[in-house]
């Protein structure tokens, strides 16, 4: 029994030493066949290779020391560290890029946003002028009106005042007509104040009574209220004669002293208050917000 076993050890040695050759030829060639079949990585170099045969172990050594293994990880860990750096290259390029769009983003929005403001204001600008455009134009043709009708006086109030015969002196109610009438005209323009006198008698001596009595009154205006001169027409009519107030009356001479005071405006006081709106709503526009 031992003499079989013994011949059948050295038998089964022989026959699995070609076995091993074999495997050990075909794992020697894979290594080419893959470095044919490989291409370039991310970092341009080709890929790491498996470690040639070493020793009687050949890659798996279980009696491998330190050095061993140190010369077979370190092609890994070189080429895991260059993929980390290039991956971080990578990362800080696509930033950089992502900034830059931001940026540029950013910058086309601000400069439509501001075209968009310059717009506004351009509008905002030409509606003024378009407002202020027609202001002017009423403004002409307000003084041209004007201007036509400057010598065209309307009677706006009219007065009385009555004397005793052979005097030239105000009573309380004259004063107090002359006052109302003082106070219409305060702080006004375009007006004349027309005072006429009225006497009985005959010929020059009434003529000269009606001139005293209308020069009181033009006194009394002038001292009290402070009315220009040149805005105040006197005249001494006598006994003229005096038309009645109806179509069909005759004229008749008035018996006693009076006078008449009649206000007469033109259209400048009318001017003067539309001239001052257009200013006052212009320099309302012109104010910053």
């Amino acid at each position: 029994m031992n003499s079989r076993f013994l011949v059948a050890l050295p038998l089964a040695a022989v026959l699995a030493f070609p076995a091993l050759a074999q495997t050990s030829s075909t794992d020697t060639n894979a290594p080419a066949a893959t470095q044919t079949q490989s291409t370039d990585t991310a970092t341009g170099k080709q890929p790491l290779q498996p470690p040639s045969r070493e020793g009687f172990w050949g890659r798996v050594n279980p009696f491998a020391r330190k050095n061993y293994v140190k010369r077979q990880t370190d092609p890994i860990r070189d080429r895991v560290n260059e993929l980390d750096d290039l991956t971080a290259a990578n990362s800080k390029s696509i930033k950089d890029t992502d900034a830059r769009a931001q940026a540029g983003i950013k910058l086309a929005s601000d400069k439509a946003n501001e075209a968009d403001q310059h717009a506004i204001d351009a509008g905002n600008k030409a509606t003024v002028a378009q407002q202020s455009a027609q202001q002017a134009t009423t403004r002409i043709q307000t003084v041209e009106t004007v201007v036509g009708n400057i010598d065209q006086y309307k009677a706006s109030n009219q007065t009385e005042i009555r004397f005793r015969p052979g005097q030239t002196v105000l009573s309380k109610s004259a004063k107090d007509a002359l006052d109302e009438m003082g106070n219409t005209v305060k702080g006004q323009h375009g007006y004349i104040i027309e005072v006429q006198g009225f006497a009985s008698g005959k010929g020059q001596v009434a003529i000269e009574n009606s001139q005293k009595m209308a020069e009181s009154v033009v006194r009394y205006l002038v001292l009290n209220h402070e009315i220009p001169v040149y805005r105040i027409y006197l005249v001494g009519m006598g006994n003229a004669p005096v038309t009645g107030t109806d179509a069909d009356a005759k004229t008749k001479r008035i018996s006693g002293g009076r006078v008449e005071i009649s206000l007469l405006k033109n259209d400048l006081e009318q001017l003067a208050s539309s001239g001052s709106a257009p200013a006052t709503t212009m320099d309302q526009q012109q104010q910053p917000k």
